[in-house]
């Protein structure tokens, strides 16, 4: 029953791909007017290469976005350093940034093709990779179908399955099955990933750990840096990272209780989505004076006040800044972000009670006092209170979140030991 239920449901997306071919111009200039496409490669999006292809050991990496980007350019520069090439693909402008800071001769930066099928076949024609390495959850029906029809192996690296997407996909009876047992290998991130990937059907699922525990620390401009830490002085600073619409409130909030106890105080928010800059100050304007905007504003920390950090790919400076950072997307349901890269920067990490894209990681940060878990803005107050007052706390802290993670690293290894013999196989022969 599952077989002619999955067909059925892959044939009806391959049928809504087809009817939405006149509309993708319009919808793809729509993104360009926000600043979610490059005009000028559009055609990068209906698989039009805008580049040769380099030789003949070509491997499609796809990461969606700027964390998924970040995670995965250790194994890209691993496999481009065995005489790989690698065609890397990004759906977001900021992936596509994240990706040009570290250039190699041996990577192909593209925009991911649309998942319709003759988009997808034309993408597959002129690249014919060996292999297809998809980060984390990424799940196309027509591409997974397209791969498996070609004898390519699709693997799904630092795969993650959260229980909601799981709930969703279980839904489906049976029929997720069709999809799921196209993926020849999914090296997920925790057990329980690897248990619902496995349940839904992929051939082959074991935990490896998380590649981003292996990931080196966040780059940053030295001259800026140093630029920075002049102006700002001996005043107290702490950061909100990666915050999502519905908790700049709340820090602007819990700045107003904190400016109270320290004069001079600077509240750094950078929000994971930098166009945002103007709309967070418009909403926290009438409650926390002065706010100064990264991309307008000359002069940052010439007076206490709110900081936002509305520009890319800065986050690497201002977890060096602070002492003690909120991880957003954790004060409302979007389920965290990666804690790594401020542990890995001496930044105390304190977190709200929606962590579940990360919950492996935030339970051993939190058993050992690695991290601070926090409800609401008093909380958040007081956490950061009590770090910026005591550097005992700061480094008890810090020590511990180091200790709590030690266990976890070592995951870019273990993938790559396990994707060798796939790249290594007969590419005549099928997957």
């Amino acid at each position: 029953m599952a077989e002619p239920v999955g067909s059925a449901l892959l044939g009806a997306y391959r049928l809504a791909g087809k009817a939405m071919r006149p509309l993708l111009p319009m919808l793809l200039e729509r993104r360009a007017r926000r600043g979610l496409e490059e005009r000028a490669r559009r055609s990068e999006r209906f698989g039009i290469a805008s580049e040769a292809r380099p030789g003949d050991k070509v491997v499609w990496v796809h990461a969606a976005s700027v964390g998924e980007t970040i995670s995965i350019m250790p194994l890209v520069e691993r496999l481009t350093d065995e005489g790989w090439f690698v065609v890397l693909t990004t759906v977001t402008v900021t992936g596509a940034a994240t990706a040009a800071r570290r250039p190699s001769e041996g990577v192909r930066h593209q925009f991911a093709p649309l998942d319709i099928e003759p988009i997808v076949s034309r993408f597959l024609d002129h690249w014919r990779p060996r292999a297809a390495l998809f980060v984390e959850s990424e799940v196309w029906p027509v591409t997974t179908d397209l791969l498996w029809r070609r004898g390519i192996p699709h693997i799904v690296v630092n795969a993650r399955m959260s229980e909601r997407s799981f709930g969703r996909w279980r839904l489906l009876g049976g029929a997720p099955k069709r999809l799921f047992g196209r993926v020849a290998l999914a090296l997920a991130q925790s057990d329980s990933d690897a248990e619902r990937w496995a349940a839904l059907g992929a051939r082959r699922a074991l935990a490896v750990g998380n590649l981003k525990f292996d990931v080196p620390p966040l780059g940053v401009d030295e001259t800026a840096l140093a630029d920075l830490r002049r102006e700002l002085g001996n005043r107290p600073f702490w950061l909100a990272a990666s915050t999502h619409p519905g908790e700049e409130e709340q820090v602007a909030a819990a700045h107003r209780i904190l400016a109270e106890r320290f004069p001079g105080l600077v509240t750094a928010i950078v929000p994971r989505h930098p166009d945002r800059g103007p709309e967070i100050a418009s909403v926290i304007e009438p409650g926390a004076s002065p706010i100064r905007l990264r991309s307008r504003d000359k002069r940052l920390f010439s007076g206490s006040g709110i900081l936002i950090a509305d520009t890319l790919g800065e986050l690497g400076l201002f977890y060096r800044l602070a002492d003690v950072a909120l991880l957003g997307g954790s004060l409302v349901p979007h389920g965290g972000h990666n804690p790594i890269e401020a542990v890995e920067l001496d930044c105390v990490v304190v977190h709200g009670p929606h962590i579940a894209n990360f919950k492996p990681i935030f339970a051993a940060l939190d058993a050992d006092g690695g991290a601070v878990p926090v409800a609401n803005p008093d909380e958040l107050a007081t956490a950061v209170a009590e770090t910026l007052e005591s550097a005992e706390n700061r480094r008890r802290h810090i020590d511990a979140a180091v200790r709590a993670l030690r266990p976890f690293r070592g995951a870019l290894d273990r993938t790559l030991n396990e994707i060798w013999p796939l790249l290594a196989r007969d590419p005549t022969v099928p997957a």
